[in-house]
Order: C-alpha cells, then structure tokens, then sequence
C-alpha cells in the first residue's frame, strides 16, 4: 500500500452507541472526561476516543465505567436497536441509526434541558412550562 492511500478507520456503529451512552451518563452526572479519565487511569483523551467509538471500550473497562457513573453494565447497550442479519449473510451486528429525538436527548442541550426540567419539584410548573414549550414550538403537537 503506497503512504498516502490508507483508509481511515470506521468505528464499529456497537462502539459509537456505547461511547455514546458512556457520554450520556458522564454529562448528566456533571463528570469532566478528565475526572473519569482519573478515575479509570486513562487520560481524558483516551476518554474521548471511548465516547467517540474510535477505540473499543473492553468488557473490563466497560464494568468500571459502569461501576463509576453508578449504572448497571446494560445500560450502555439500551435503546440499541440490532438487527440480526441473514444466515447468508455477514455475521456482524448492525445497529440502526439514531434518529432526531435520540441525538438531541444525548447532545449537551437535551442533557441541560432534561437535568434542569428534572430540578423542578412542583408539577403544576412542569406542566406550565411543557405547555409553554409546546405552544412555542414549530409543531404545536401535545402529547
């Protein structure tokens, strides 16, 4: 292979989702990449490259993250949707794409807006400001 004709890597979709979850959880916890890295004895880069699906998280580290953000080890494997592909075909598993709803739930402002909407003890403010949201939104759809 001639130096400049490698391909880059494309990490597993199983990976992606579990870095995902990994990010997910750390963020609503309030956890830096540098204090789990700490905690696990990894920098915060190699963190990121978990949370990105770059690098595989082994079984062995996957319990300790899971022991650390306090959730049991499925947790990083919910909401996957996995196909089992034709007996024919490949072995792989194949994960569907996430769609809309979970990108926003795991992105920095769904984390904030769900952590602050949680913050709110009095149920007739919730649904106060669900209306409000609602009433402002494109879709107007109440659920």
């Amino acid at each position: 292979m001639e130096p400049n004709t490698a391909k880059k890597k494309i990490p597993n979709p199983a990976d992606v989702h579990v870095g995902a979850r990994i990010r997910m959880r750390r963020m609503i916890l309030g956890v830096s990449q540098e204090k789990l890295g700490q905690a696990l004895g990894v920098t915060f880069q190699q963190v990121q490259k978990y949370e990105k699906g770059a690098t595989r998280v082994g079984a062995g580290r996957l319990l300790e993250i899971a022991n650390y953000l306090g959730v049991p080890i499925g947790y990083f494997f919910e909401t996957a949707a996995y196909d089992a592909l034709k007996a024919n075909e490949s072995s792989a598993v194949v994960v569907t794409a996430p769609d809309e709803f979970d990108e926003f739930v795991k992105s920095s402002e769904g984390i904030k807006l769900n952590n602050a909407f949680l913050g709110i003890n009095d149920p007739t403010v919730r649904r106060h400001l669900l209306d409000l949201v609602v009433s402002m939104s494109r879709t107007g759809q109440d659920s």
